[in-house]
C-alpha cells in the first residue's frame, strides 16, 4: 500500500462526491459543489438526484467537474420508459454520467438476460453521457452471482461498473470489487470500477487502490477507469493531507 498522502490524493481526484440524502435541497447540491473544488484538486464528479443537475450545472458553470446523477434508483425495477425518459432528461439538463442500477432482482429469480437488455437501453438514452451500472452486490451475495451480473452489464455496454447504491446493509467490499476487477480484465472492453458506499477511511480507499494495480496494473486506476462513491470520506483525506487527525468519516 501506497503512504496515506499518496493514498488520498489518488483518492481525491478519482471521488464521486455524492449526496442521494432523501432530504437533499437545491443548497445542498450548491455546497456539495463548491465542497469538490478542494485545495488539493477537484474531485472527479459530483452525484446528486435528477432533479437537482440543473442546479449543480449552474454552480458549477463552465468548469470541467462532472455532473453525475442517478436513474432505476434504489430497486433497479423501475418501469422500462420511465427510466429512459429520466435519463434523456438527466443528460438534456448537464448530466455527463448516469448511475443506473441494474434489475438485480431479476438476475436472482433467474432472468439474467433482463440486465444487459436494461443496461443497453440506458447507454442509448444516455447518448454520449457514461454509464455507470450498479450491480448491488451485496444483496447478490454470493460469488457467481456478482461475476455474473458484471460479465452482463459490461455485456449491455456499461462503461463503469459499480458495486452498491449506497442504501442496503452491505455495500463495497473488497472481496466483491476484486471479481468485478477480474471480470473487466477478463472482458474485451474497457470498462471502470466504481466501489461505492463503505468507504469510510484513507485505508479503505488503498485496499481498492492496491486491488485495482494489482489485477489491472500500475496506472489504470486514474478517474477514467476508477471512481469512488462517497461523500463525508473527502474531509478525512483532506485532513490526510493537511496533517490532521484523520478520523472516520461517516456516510454514504
Amino acid at each position: 500500500m501506497y503512504d496515506l498522502k499518496t493514498i488520498a490524493r489518488r483518492a481525491i481526484a478519482a471521488l464521486d462526491l455524492t449526496n442521494l440524502n432523501d432530504d437533499c435541497t437545491d443548497q445542498d447540491v450548491r455546497d456539495l459543489c463548491m465542497r469538490a473544488l478542494t485545495p488539493h484538486g477537484t474531485v472527479a464528479a459530483v452525484c446528486i438526484w435528477p432533479r437537482f443537475v440543473p442546479t449543480a450545472r449552474t454552480a458549477l458553470g463552465g468548469g470541467g467537474l462532472r455532473i453525475a446523477t442517478v436513474v432505476a434508483f434504489p430497486g433497479g425495477d423501475d418501469d422500462a420508459a420511465t427510466v429512459r425518459d429520466m435519463t434523456q432528461t438527466a443528460v438534456a439538463d448537464g448530466a455527463d454520467e448516469i448511475d443506473m442500477v441494474i434489475p438485480y432482482k431479476s438476475l436472482i429469480e433467474g432472468h439474467p438476460e433482463l440486465v444487459p437488455a436494461a443496461v443497453a437501453r440506458v447507454k442509448d438514452a444516455a447518448g454520449a453521457a457514461q454509464v455507470k451500472a450498479i450491480l448491488e452486490t451485496g444483496v447478490l451475495g454470493d460469488a457467481a452471482h456478482i461475476r455474473r451480473a458484471a460479465e452482463l452489464a459490461i455485456e449491455g455496454g456499461a462503461d463503469f461498473i459499480k458495486t452498491s447504491t449506497g442504501k442496503v446493509p452491505l455495500n463495497a467490499t473488497p472481496e466483491a470489487a476484486r471479481i468485478m476487477l477480474e471480470v473487466i480484465a477478463a472482458s474485451d472492453r474497457e470498462v471502470g470500477l466504481k466501489p461505492a458506499g463503505g468507504v469510510r477511511t484513507v485505508e479503505d480507499a488503498g485496499v481498492y487502490l492496491d486491488l485495482c494495480d494489482e489485477i489491472m496494473g500500475q496506472g489504470w486506476a486514474t478517474p477514467a477507469h476508477f471512481r469512488i462513491g462517497a461523500s463525508s470520506v473527502l474531509d478525512v483525506l483532506l485532513a490526510t493531507l493537511d496533517g490532521k487527525s484523520t478520523a472516520v468519516g461517516e456516510g454514504y
